[in-house]
């Protein structure tokens, strides 16, 4: 469907001004070539009618004026853009990996961890409507929650689905990242994303984590890791409401490794919902400098019809002259 119209040499255009002229010419000419005659009265020209000479004799000009602004404009080489509804752009596909163990559950954030880490991610994907998310949850064990989609109502109930006390309990990081690589190892996107979002130490699982980094940097994806979680002491409040405190346990030096072993990976600490939010707000960014490459438009020539209407104008012209 076309877009819109332009020309790959515009400024042919001004030779438009010459069919005005042209017309200026024609009707001086015809004026200067009726000669003055005094006459006693037009009673002699009571029954007089204009013959088909005289019509055809006007619109041979009009013939040559049509001729000359269509051969102009086709010059002007005119060009319709396809719109780009049309066109297929491949975008980013990204995984989300969530850790939904019981540590999750840790105040320091509010209302928690999870809670919050869920309210960040949330508006993450809702401001890339382009691209084809899917969600992840891991503690003890992996699940897919929701595979690549663009559906983002999907999406959005499944993200508040997730909760912790689902799934057997403690942090499989490598298993989580394995099931993640696995949902976009066959992705044909231009640029595939997994971000690991996790509080703890790898203690559960029956994949190594490194390993399964190398794994994703075989697959050309790249990977984000987020450390959540204060330093210290934190507060939890237990399935009767009682509250105590636990010791924060974070393996940073892993989830670095984790990252860095793939091309553009990086790792993330976030110590507060605000610095969470900082982290997807850098990662947004990044990911959207990559995906506006890839945009393009394709254009189409559009001047052979006009080509086509000067010199089927020319050739009536020229008829009408041998015929009259």
């Amino acid at each position: 469907m076309l877009k819109d119209i332009t020309f790959a040499n515009p400024w042919l255009l001004t030779l438009l001004v010459v069919v005005p002229l042209m017309i200026i010419w024609y009707l001086r000419k015809h004026k200067r070539i009726k000669a003055p005659m005094h006459i006693p009265s037009t009673e002699m020209f009571a029954g007089y009618r204009r013959t088909p000479r005289h019509i055809i004799y006007h619109l041979r000009f009009a013939l040559r004026c049509l001729a000359v602004t269509a051969l102009i404009i086709a010059l002007a080489r005119p060009q319709s853009k396809l719109s780009s509804e049309e066109m297929e752009i491949e975008g980013i596909d990204i995984v989300l990996a969530m850790d939904v163990s019981g540590s999750m559950k840790g105040e320091d954030f509010k209302p928690n961890r999870l809670e919050a880490a869920k309210d960040v991610a949330l508006n993450f994907m809702n401001g890339r409507l382009n691209d084809r998310i899917a969600l992840v949850e891991f503690a003890g064990e992996a699940f897919t929650q929701t595979p690549l989609t663009i559906d983002h109502n999907v999406l959005n109930r499944q993200l508040a689905a997730m909760r912790t006390g689902l799934l057997e309990d403690g942090t499989a990081i490598g298993d989580g990242l394995a099931t993640a690589i696995n949902r976009i190892k066959d992705s044909k996107a231009v640029s595939k994303v997994i971000i690991l979002l996790t509080d703890g130490v790898n203690n559960k699982g029956s994949i190594d984590p490194e390993t399964a980094a190398e794994l994703a940097a075989e697959f050309g994806i790249r990977l984000y890791t987020i450390g959540v979680g204060s330093k210290g002491d934190v507060l939890y409040h237990d399935e009767h409401g009682q509250p105590f405190h636990a010791q924060a346990d974070l393996d940073e030096a892993l989830l670095t490794n984790m990252a860095e072993a793939t091309e553009g990976g990086h790792y993330y600490r976030a110590t507060n919902k605000n610095s969470l939010k900082e982290i997807f707000d850098q990662i947004d960014k990044v990911e959207k400098t990559k995906i506006d490459v890839t945009q393009y438009h394709q254009t189409k020539d559009e001047f052979k019809p006009l080509l086509i209407i000067a010199l089927l104008a020319l050739a009536l012209e020229i008829l009408l002259r041998i015929d009259n």
